[in-house]
C-alpha cells in the first residue's frame, strides 16, 4: 500500500454521465484518506441508446474518459469491452485498489485481473441466478474471482452466485444510489376512503415486468383504480389489446421514456407504485432502482417476491406473490379505502429510501476498498515472512 491516501482506480461504464451513477463518488472527493480516479468509456451503447461521456464540472473528480475496444455488440456490450489504455493508466496510477462495476465473466474484468499488478482487486456484482456460462466467459469468471480481493453484492443472491463459483473471501452489500435532491416528496393531496389511486409504473414494457397482472387486477378491483405507463418495449401493443378487450382503455394510459427530472414528476403524481416482476430462467430482479426513486419521492411501492425486491421495498411498501392479481385487487381496495395506511406507508418508504443515499453507497465502497488494501498488505507481510 502506498504513503500517504489510498490511491483507488474505479472502472465504471454506469458513471458515464454526471446524473446516476457517478453521482455516487461525489461524497468522497473531499476525503483526504482516498486519492480516487474514475474511469469512463467514451461511449457507451444500450438499449438502442448511444450515450456519449459527459465531463466533469468538479475539477477534485479525476475523471479518465478512454475508449473501448467493442463498443457496438448489443446486449452483449456489457461483457466484451476492454479499455486500451487501461494498462497506461494503471502505470501512471499505480493504485492500491482496482474497483470494477462489472460482472467478473467480463473481458473488462478479466484485462482487469491481468493488470492489477499489486493493486487489490474490487468486484461490484448483480448477477443473481446460478448458470453455466459458455465457454471461454465461466472461465473467465472462475479466473477472476479467484484473484478478488473483496466482493460488492447487490443482494444474497448475488453473493450467493458467486460464492458457487469459487470466491472465498469476504462480501459486502450495496445497493444503488438515489439522488435525493431530484426525487423528493412533492405536494400530497390526501384522498378520501375509497377514492380510486393512480397506480404508476417505470421501467420497461416487456413481460416479464408483470404488468399484464396488474390489468387484471384492474378488472378486478371495486373502485376503477388507474394505471399510468411511462417507459417503452415490446409489450404494449399487447398490453393496450389486453386492456380494450377487458373494457380498461380509459384506465390505462402510457407515456415515452423521459429525462431523470421528468421521471421523478411522474413519481409524484401517483400514489403507488407497482414492480411485479416475474421469475423467469433468465430474469430474477437484482435490485430495482425505481422503486428507492419512487420512495424517494414519497411514494410506496407494491413489489412482488422476485429476487430483491422484498429487501429493497422494506417497509416502504407491500409484498404480494408473484404473478397473483387477485391479491394484488385486494391489496389496491384495501389501500385505497384506508387514506391513513397510505399515509403510513408514505412517511415509511421516506425513511427506507435514506438507506440508499449517495453518502450511504459511497461509506460501503470506501469501506470495502479500505479493507482490500488491508488485507493485501497482510497477504503481502506473510509471503515476506
Amino acid at each position: 500500500m502506498s504513503d500517504g491516501p489510498l490511491r483507488v482506480v474505479s472502472v465504471a461504464h454506469s458513471a458515464i454521465k454526471r446524473a446516476g451513477g457517478r453521482q455516487r463518488y461525489l461524497p468522497l472527493l473531499g476525503d483526504r484518506d482516498l486519492d480516487m480516479h474514475l474511469v469512463v468509456p467514451k461511449q457507451w451503447r444500450e438499449f438502442g441508446r448511444v450515450l456519449d461521456a459527459e465531463g466533469e464540472t468538479d475539477p477534485r473528480m479525476n475523471l479518465h474518459i478512454l475508449p473501448i475496444v467493442i463498443p457496438d455488440a448489443g446486449p452483449m456490450n456489457w461483457y466484451l469491452h476492454f479499455y486500451p489504455g487501461l494498462r497506461r493508466l494503471l502505470k501512471q496510477t499505480r493504485p492500491d485498489v482496482l474497483h470494477l462495476w462489472e460482472e467478473p465473466w467480463s473481458l473488462v474484468a478479466l484485462q482487469a485481473a491481468l493488470l492489477k499488478s499489486n493493486a487489490a482487486l474490487v468486484l461490484e456484482v448483480d448477477q443473481n441466478i446460478l448458470r453455466t456460462l459458455p465457454p471461454p466467459f465461466e472461465w473467465i469468471r472462475r479466473f477472476v474471482l479467484g484473484r478478488t480481493a473483496h466482493v460488492l453484492a447487490r443482494s444474497a443472491d448475488a453473493q450467493m452466485v458467486v460464492r458457487a463459483r469459487g470466491y472465498k473471501g469476504p462480501v459486502s452489500f450495496i445497493g444503488y444510489g438515489v439522488d435525493r435532491d431530484r426525487f423528493h416528496p412533492g405536494p400530497v393531496a390526501e384522498k378520501g376512503a375509497g377514492a380510486p389511486l393512480k397506480i404508476g409504473y417505470v421501467g420497461r414494457v416487456v413481460i416479464e415486468k408483470g404488468l399484464d397482472d396488474a390489468l387484471d387486477a384492474l378488472a378486478r378491483t371495486e373502485a376503477a383504480h388507474t394505471l399510468s405507463i411511462l417507459g417503452e418495449g415490446p409489450h404494449r401493443p399487447a398490453l393496450q389489446a389486453r386492456a380494450e378487450q377487458s373494457g380498461l382503455s380509459s384506465r390505462l394510459s402510457f407515456a415515452s421514456w423521459g429525462s431523470p427530472d421528468e421521471v421523478a414528476s411522474f413519481l409524484r403524481g401517483v400514489d403507488v407504485l407497482i414492480l411485479l416482476t416475474r421469475t423467469m430462467p433468465r430474469v430474477k430482479e437484482q435490485f430495482g432502482r425505481v422503486i428507492i426513486e419512487a420512495q424517494s419521492c414519497g411514494v410506496p411501492v407494491i413489489g412482488s417476491t422476485c429476487g430483491a425486491i422484498p429487501d429493497v421495498v422494506g417497509e416502504g411498501g407491500w409484498i404480494i406473490p408473484e404473478s397473483d392479481p387477485a391479491s394484488l385487487a385486494q391489496l389496491l381496495d384495501e389501500i385505497g379505502k384506508d387514506p391513513a395506511l397510505l399515509k403510513a406507508k408514505r412517511e415509511a418508504a421516506i425513511k427506507n429510501a435514506a438507506r440508499f443515499s449517495y453518502e450511504a453507497v459511497a461509506s460501503v465502497l470506501k469501506a470495502a476498498w479500505v479493507e482490500a488494501a488491508g488485507e493485501a498488505i497482510h497477504r503481502e507481510s506473510r509471503a515476506r515472512a
